[in-house]
């Protein structure tokens, strides 16, 4: 059976068929092959998303990292950075939120673009992630109820607008132990104080600490360093690291979370080996 109809065949099956799909083992060695990605199925509200989920083979409990796409509108299943995580031993889970990827609802994008520029933009950019954010916690519901997840070493990331929901998760008993936010906000700070105040308000109530990282190339570095500072002030732990520029252009800065993992990846799993245990 090829890897497609098994992933369809999975998506297809129960919750319980796709528990039992996987068996067990140590992390995978670098030369080894990662095995693929499964198609999964979870309820937000009235709503039936999906995503994609990798795990190391065996039966765990493995420590489990969601990540949190970014705007585009076919998010898909990041293979650059997936395999670094299960061959380290990790679960790696990327939900897609309602309008993005495979999941239904209205585009995000869509809904900012026709929506006035200034404040009506601003205010409505906070309203549309409070709902992503919805889809993100019962994402997370989902993960919990794998018998290959250990529970308690649960954590979080993702990139640009996916660091802004790893930030939004940080102020609530969840479950996760650890947040890395990639680029969170770096192109929507400025245009919308909604924002961050929002995003201010959440860090310095954080029960989880958080590694702020960009490329000093990036679109905007305010979001890391002032919402870091927050975290300075309010006494919370957290880490900030504004790596070289990478590649040629702004856009290249901003996708160092994805292509930039051979940079980045040991002080990753670092911050999440001390904090997500």
């Amino acid at each position: 059976m090829n890897a497609f109809r098994m992933i369809l065949r999975l998506v297809a099956a129960p919750a319980a068929a796709f528990m039992l799909a996987a068996s067990l083992a140590a992390p995978l060695p670098a030369q080894q092959a990662v095995p693929p990605q499964v198609e999964v199925a979870f309820p937000s509200g009235d709503l039936q998303l999906r995503g994609f989920m990798w795990k190391p083979e065996g039966a765990g409990p493995f420590p489990a990292l969601l990540w949190n796409h970014g705007s585009e509108k076919l998010p898909g299943w990041l293979p650059e950075v997936a395999p670094t995580f299960v061959r380290r031993g990790w679960v790696f889970f990327i939900p897609h939120r309602r309008g993005q990827g495979r999941s239904p609802g209205p585009y995000i994008g869509d809904q900012l673009q026709q929506a006035p520029a200034g404040e009506a933009r601003s205010r409505l950019l906070v309203q549309l992630h409070e709902l992503q954010l919805a889809d993100q916690l019962a994402a997370l519901a989902f993960l919990k109820t794998q018998p290959f997840v250990d529970g308690n070493r649960l954590a979080v990331a993702g990139c640009s607008f996916g660091g802004i929901q790893t930030v939004l998760a940080v102020d609530r008993p969840a479950g996760y132990k650890a947040a890395v936010d990639f680029a969170g906000g770096a192109q929507s700070w400025e245009g919308s104080p909604d924002l961050q105040r929002r995003l201010i308000a959440v860090v310095r109530a954080a029960v989880v600490p958080i590694f702020f990282i960009q490329a000093q190339n990036d679109y905007d570095l305010r979001p890391s360093q002032i919402l870091s500072q927050e975290m300075q002030r309010a006494g919370k732990p957290h880490q900030v690291k504004i790596y070289p520029a990478f590649g040629a252009s702004r856009q290249d800065g901003h996708g160092f979370c994805v292509r930039g993992v051979d940079i980045w990846g040991e002080d990753v799993f670092a911050f999440l080996n001390a904090n997500a245990k």
